[in-house]
């Protein structure tokens, strides 16, 4: 019975000390939403619930790059849509319509994410600010006529369709791509935070705050904004792959401003410099609408309304918590934290007296 007693305590302490391992949350996060999915396919919970987290974590994916350009390098983009759109039709294109292997066109996609990244990147070296922003909206609007025009590629404006994806000769069926979603997901979230804590992200950081001070300590900037616009890309055609796996179909329309919009409103609002405030703020800019408001006869009757209620919201918060949900998140468990010492302190009062 002692020995059984140690080895629970030393079990105890082992879950303790791994609990505080920075990829503990997100592991057991990831986790929490495979068991859901499972849910979903044995009929515990609305399927329709599960392929709409499945959409909102791959706008957070989306998300995570755009927060390591704007949260860490400082550096403003509305081209985000012209991206995600672009890894859909490459996936489209090439496995859909060409019939390649999905090795082939994860290379080519990434390849041209990279290329498309490092030249928005070697703009960014003479345009700072909000003439940025409108350098990479008018290069999002310029894609997005692509898209449009470019037929053999896209299908122009009737959308092109992508129904027949395999993966390694095999068919890929509804819950395997959604399995897919979770794992890239969750591989994401522990490579940004690998970035976030890496000299990299530091750098990046720097730069941010000064461009001069962050020269005078040896930071390059060229390599830093390159480095800062490729990751932010890749992110957003990775999102693109996804969205095509899971979604099936991709219009030209879909990838407007109001789009990058969405993502910027995600990251500023959940907080640009968290994961887990962005994934919040992903939650709150699409996913409520997806997986609440839509349950609620008002909402079904007036869809409309559904972005009222986000526009407050987002209204509410940054007047009140600039830093996000994630500073709200933290200010509610600080006065928890406050109020459970507070009554900790007076229960060992009322116990053992008042000390001396």
């Amino acid at each position: 019975m002692a020995l059984l007693a140690l080895r629970l305590r030393t079990f105890v302490k082992r879950l303790s000390a791994l609990s505080r391992h920075p990829y503990f949350g997100f592991v057991v996060f990831g986790i929490a939403l495979v068991v859901l999915r499972l849910f979903a396919l044995g009929g515990i919970v609305p399927n329709s619930l599960a392929k709409s987290l499945t959409v909102t974590m791959i706008y957070a994916i989306v998300a995570l790059g755009f927060s390591l350009l704007l949260g860490y390098a400082g550096l403003a983009s509305l081209g985000t849509a012209g991206f995600v759109g672009l890894g859909t039709y490459f996936i489209g294109h090439f496995s859909g319509t060409l019939g390649q292997t999905f090795a082939v066109t994860l290379a080519v996609s990434l390849a041209g994410a990279v290329v498309l990244g490092a030249v928005v990147g070697f703009i960014s070296l003479r345009i700072e600010g909000m003439y940025l922003a409108i350098i990479t909206l008018g290069l999002s609007e310029i894609m997005r006529e692509i898209f449009k025009s470019f037929t053999a590629f896209t299908n122009g404006v009737n959308g092109l369709e992508f129904r027949n994806f395999t993966l390694f000769g095999a068919p890929v069926s509804e819950f395997a791509v959604d399995m897919i979603v979770i794992v890239v997901f969750i591989l994401l979230i522990l490579g940004t935070l690998n970035i976030i804590k890496s000299p990299t992200g530091r750098a990046l950081l720097a730069m941010k705050n000064s461009d001069s001070a962050a020269q005078s300590m040896g930071i390059g900037l060229m390599r830093h904004r390159l480095l800062a616009f490729v990751l932010a890309t890749l992110y957003a055609v990775i999102g693109g792959l996804l969205y095509m796996m899971d979604q099936k179909f991709s219009i030209p329309t879909t990838w407007s401003l109001d789009f990058s919009l969405n993502i910027l409103a995600a990251v500023v609002v959940g907080g640009a410099q968290s994961i887990t405030g962005i994934i919040l703020g992903t939650f709150m800019i699409f996913g409520l609408n997806m997986t609440v408001l839509k349950e609620i006869a008002f909402f079904r009757e007036f869809p409309d309304a559904t972005w009222i209620v986000s526009g407050l919201l987002i209204i509410l918060i940054t007047m009140f918590y600039p830093g996000g949900l994630i500073r709200l998140i933290n200010a509610i468990r600080f006065k928890l934290t406050a109020a459970i010492r507070k009554i900790r302190a007076k229960w060992r009062a009322y116990r053992y007296g008042e000390d001396d």
